[in-house]
């Protein structure tokens, strides 16, 4: 056993929020590192637990429905077996633990103020125009009444809440992003939303490819750097990301990510997303997600591997960094490129990109959940699939 690998397997590190794709990256990251790994989930048949490099499942309150009861049983298992990282995947766990003196010194984040300004898309907006960062035009209202939606005027648009999750004490809610078409739709969309949901920004719609620049902070110190190009999505319109490749980003969009990251003394991960504006060729900045992404996997698979780079630096065990990586690798998200292929199909927009569908593999291909010395996440997850399409969820 080499020193390294020594050192880590001294060392427990709990994952939670298990049901994500993200989760079971960091475990097999941080597994095949060396690190005994303990996995938080509210299912017992979350994909992450399944894994062979999770030692052991902590079945936990669901961090969005039950956020107190879900912090006071993470401190109880940390009480109880001691650990030396604490590892949310989730913004609602995030929101639950940050801040919390038990468990604030085993998160390896940002302070809760960082933390929540980042992901205030409104605070974001403001301040990334004041450090000179390209940002779409917006409006912000008060409330469903107010004034400002009568006198918008740039359709398509999108109405997006200023936070993600809202909401204090025994339960949060997740907001969702609405595209408008015109100022009765707009109207409608407003009307639509829980008045813990305001503040809520509408932007003028860029149209083109979402880039993301994945970063590690550590010490106002840029530890690793990524970017991916999405290929396939889920809905194909415009979600979450099913088939994509790893690329090379313009050094301009990763010094406007760094810039923005240190305006929030950041430590740790995050996801600065950028929208490639077709008509003008401008990069407009869409958010910040400051934790794991769900694309996670593609970044390990090309070589930067952000969980073990992250535990070991908080840790001391290892000061690496990350500078280069595999250009042209694809990960394939199995069944959600299956959902978006469903949606295509019912729409009757399939053609044209049916045949690249089909194409079982092509060089630099991986898949994302299913892995021969790790057959377990892909059966639970596949069972999970079924049971959503025989309840027609699917």
């Amino acid at each position: 056993m080499t020193p390294l690998r020594e050192a880590r397997r001294a060392r427990r590190v709990l994952v939670l929020d298990g049901e994500q794709r993200s989760a079971l990256a960091v475990v097999r990251s941080l597994g095949r590192a060396g690190y005994r790994v303990s996995t938080g989930a509210a299912d017992p048949g979350a994909i992450a637990a399944a894994s062979r490099y999770s030692e052991a499942t902590v079945l936990l309150p669901s961090p969005l429905e039950s956020p107190e009861a879900f912090r006071d049983a993470v401190a109880s298992e940390v009480r109880a077996t001691g650990y030396d990282v604490v590892m949310p995947v989730t913004e609602s766990a995030a929101l639950a633990l940050l801040g919390d003196p038990v468990l604030d010194p085993l998160l390896p984040m940002p302070s809760r103020e960082s933390f929540e300004a980042a992901n205030d898309k409104i605070e974001l907006m403001q301040r990334a125009a004041g450090l000179g960062i390209d940002v779409p035009r917006f409006v912000t209202l008060r409330d469903a009444d107010d004034g400002a939606a009568e006198i918008w005027d740039s359709f398509p648009a999108v109405v997006k809440p200023g936070r993600s999750v809202v909401g204090t004490g025994a339960q949060r809610t997740r907001t969702t992003v609405r595209f408008v078409a015109d100022r009765d739709e707009l109207r409608a969309a407003l009307a639509d939303l829980h008045p813990d949901a305001f503040p809520v920004m509408v932007q003028e719609r860029l149209v083109g490819p979402g880039v993301g620049v994945f970063l590690l902070m550590h010490d106002g110190e840029r530890v690793a750097a990524f970017a991916h190009r999405r290929l396939r999505e889920k809905p194909p319109e415009g979600g979450v990301s099913v088939y994509r490749e790893s690329v090379r980003p313009p050094e301009a969009l990763v010094e406007r990510a760094v810039r923005l990251l240190h305006s929030f003394h950041w430590m740790g991960v995050a996801m600065v997303e950028f929208k490639h504006d077709e008509a003008s060729e401008r990069y407009g900045l869409m958010e910040i997600n400051g934790r794991f992404w769900g694309s996670l996997q593609l970044a390990i698979d090309a070589g930067v591997d952000f969980p073990r780079l992250l535990v070991d630096r908080v840790l001391g065990i290892d000061r690496a960094v990350s500078t280069d990586y595999r250009l042209g690798i694809r990960t394939r998200w199995e069944w959600g490129d299956v959902d978006h292929l469903l949606i295509r199909l019912r729409r009757g927009g399939a053609r044209g990109g049916l045949l690249s569908w089909f194409r079982p593999w092509w060089p630099g291909d991986r898949f994302e959940v299913f892995r021969l010395g790790d057959p377990g996440p892909f059966w639970a997850e596949s069972r999970a699939w079924f049971r959503a399409l025989r309840g027609g969820d699917r």
